[in-house]
């Protein structure tokens, strides 16, 4: 229950962002509530997730600021496409976010959004804490110093 395998199924959207931005320590699998469009869209591989988060709602979690756009084939019954979406969560998942979030000041962050391989829509989330400037240089210092290293055993090896 506590760490969940990275997402091996297809991949719709990722928030690239979210690991620069915040230092993740540990993530979830959720699901999510969907309309049938925003599947059919989601399908299409149109999704954006830069500006979105998870945040508490009634003791529930949901999804804020996503962006599905609407399915052109259906006009009648279309979507929101900034709509808030509800996240399926086991309650004790649930409990432990909540008071991650509460108690330790940290953040639920989307990361990406894919199908398992039984169709089904997930949401991969991030309990993260936020970085700082500095924090942030020495991540760009140490990912240079990492690809000059690979250059450098390549060329010599």
């Amino acid at each position: 229950m506590a760490k969940k395998k990275a997402p091996h199924g297809n991949i719709v959207a990722q928030n690239r962002k979210a690991r620069h931005n915040y230092a993740i320590e540990e993530t979830f699998e959720a699901g999510i509530v969907l309309t049938g469009s925003e599947v059919k869209s989601l399908r299409k591989g149109q999704c954006s997730m830069s500006e979105s988060y998870a945040a508490e709602r009634h003791g529930e979690l949901y999804l804020f600021n996503s962006h599905i756009p609407e399915y052109a084939a259906a006009s009648q019954f279309s979507h929101e496409p900034r709509a808030v979406r509800k996240l399926l969560l086991n309650k004790r998942e649930i409990e432990k976010l909540l008071g991650a979030i509460r108690r330790q000041g940290m953040t639920l962050v989307p990361l990406s959004v894919y199908f398992s391989p039984r169709g089904i829509a997930k949401v991969e989330l991030g309990l993260a804490k936020g970085k700082d400037r500095a924090d942030k240089r020495m991540a760009a210092k140490d990912r240079d110093w990492k690809r000059q290293k690979a250059r450098l055993m390549r060329d010599k090896g």
